[in-house]
């Protein structure tokens, strides 16, 4: 399944997420794409929102994952952030031990998750964000049927 939305504004991408993030469950996987300064931190703060999350997110571009704590319709949330720009090669991945943090009883979301073909098929969802003109935004959600 498809989606496709028009963001007019950072606001208008957090908003979007946070739609989006309701849909999710513990054991999501969300792989973000897109190039830089397309949106993917601003999509993320949405989602972090919906969860309420208490710690001020921030791209973990130079720590390469962060964790935040929140909850939704009452129940405990963790929210796994990660970022593997600066990843070069699958064996990196493997020294961090990042199968082990990507799967769980959390919701991942892995920026640049692309990058790495072999975990194409692990994620539920992939939110590809391009930029479509000087202020837009093209945000095209495409969700793994779920069993």
């Amino acid at each position: 399944m498809t989606e496709e939305f028009f963001s007019r504004s950072p606001e208008e991408t957090r908003e979007y997420a946070r739609r989006f993030a309701s849909t999710l469950r513990p054991g999501d996987r969300i792989c973000l794409k897109g190039q830089l300064g397309a949106g993917k931190t601003e999509f993320m703060k949405g989602i972090a929102d919906c969860f309420n999350c208490s710690e001020e997110l921030s791209s973990p571009t130079f720590s390469l994952f962060n964790i935040y704590h929140g909850s939704y319709r009452g129940e405990p949330v963790e929210l796994r952030h990660f970022d593997l720009y600066r990843i070069v090669r699958p064996e990196e991945l493997e020294a961090i031990g990042f199968d082990e943090y990507l799967f769980g009883p959390h919701i991942a979301v892995v920026e640049w998750g692309d990058r790495f073909a072999e975990y194409g098929s692990s994620y539920t969802a992939t939110v590809f964000l391009d930029h479509a003109g000087e202020s837009y935004r093209r945000i095209v959600i495409t969700r793994q049927s779920r069993i």
